[in-house]
């Protein structure tokens, strides 16, 4: 499985727009929001510990580091060069060092089950291929494909038809989750869009299957089923159909529709800065008044959440994840993740 790496051209191209962008309601708040972000990314960079993992909740699996490095990344931040760039280098090597022969990315505790935070990790692996030194872009390219295969593969794994085409917490799982299925699904994407040879049937299924979780009537994406855990996964499902060219869809806009009736309830969710993440990177794939109107909620609802070492707590994850998690939803606008970057002829208007 050959991969190519033109991220460095997209990473160029996403730094000019976001420069150039016209007045937005982003614009608005970015005087509180650039600091807020830099403190938190300070916090993590402070806490991290040497061999590039973190302390506290399952921040030795491979998926903490993930989501931390992505946070890095997904503020311009470079591990070639620039006061994080150690910082980055330090996760990508200890993700890359904690593979097993399977493809598997797998150290420590990694909570709900291996996949999980092997479905992150890939994202990651994938988003900061082309951005890193020869020598550590050759493991790459030994990794990712492995790393990838090992997602297809649990794909592929013979299911009922409610479950076909979609992921659980191990490789060898024979029913799915749309949580879990969300972040391999963007790993795949992401690698696709990368020039991995992905095929389009892996990306097809795995849209077949979060639709079948999908209530049409109520517009709402669920976990195992239509509704439960809707509040927080309805985001989930919209950004990855967005992001796999359902823009425009009549399921996009009833979920999206959803999604805006009903988020201000998320921030006494069980799972708050979870369903915030999906809801904010949904949103701005949305444009206009979705974007609009949900990026003034969270920024004046989450930004008092930041505690004076610069993390946010999640009840859900703790404070590596609740910082990386929270700058990632914050970030959008800056368009730094390739994964991210959205059809310009969205309306922000």
């Amino acid at each position: 499985m050959k991969l190519f790496t033109p991220l460095l051209a997209l990473l160029i191209v996403a730094t000019s727009m976001a420069q150039e962008v016209p007045e937005t309601i982003f614009n608005r708040w970015k005087e509180k929001v650039d600091p807020s972000v830099e403190r938190g990314l300070d916090f993590l960079a402070r806490i991290q510990q040497d061999d590039g993992s973190f302390p506290e909740n399952y921040g030795t699996s491979t998926g903490i580091p993930a989501l931390a490095g992505m946070a890095f990344l997904s503020r311009g931040h470079l591990p070639t060069e620039g006061k994080y760039a150690e910082t980055l280098t330090r996760i990508i090597d200890y993700i890359l060092a904690h593979q097993d022969r399977q493809g598997l990315y797998q150290a420590g505790h990694g909570g709900s089950g291996p996949m999980y935070a092997h479905n992150i990790a890939t994202l990651f692996i994938s988003e900061v291929s082309g951005m890193v030194d020869p020598e550590r872009q050759k493991k790459i390219g030994e990794s990712l494909p492995r790393a990838l295969g090992l997602i297809l593969r649990a794909q592929a794994v013979k299911k009922s038809d409610r479950h076909q085409g979609g992921w659980r917490y191990h490789p060898g799982s024979r029913d799915s989750d749309t949580s879990c299925s969300g972040w391999a699904l963007m790993a795949l994407r992401s690698a696709k869009l990368n020039g991995a040879a992905v095929p389009d049937k892996a990306i097809d299924d795995a849209v077949a299957y979060l639709y079948r979780h999908f209530d049409p009537k109520g517009g709402h994406f669920g976990y195992t089923d239509t509704h439960k855990h809707q509040l927080s996964l309805t985001g989930m499902g919209l950004l990855c159909l967005e992001l796999c060219g359902e823009h425009g869809k009549p399921g996009t806009l009833k979920a999206a529709n959803y999604v805006l009736q009903n988020f201000r309830r998320l921030e006494n969710d069980q799972f708050s800065f979870y369903g915030n993440y999906y809801n904010a990177q949904a949103m701005f794939q949305m444009g206009g008044k979705y974007w609009d109107t949900y990026a003034s909620w969270m920024y004046s609802t989450y930004l008092k959440g930041q505690k004076e070492d610069g993390s946010w707590y999640s009840k859900e994850g703790g404070r590596i994840y609740g910082t990386s998690i929270m700058i990632l939803a914050f970030t959008v606008p800056y368009r730094q993740l390739p994964i991210y970057q959205r059809d310009e002829t969205v309306d922000e208007d």
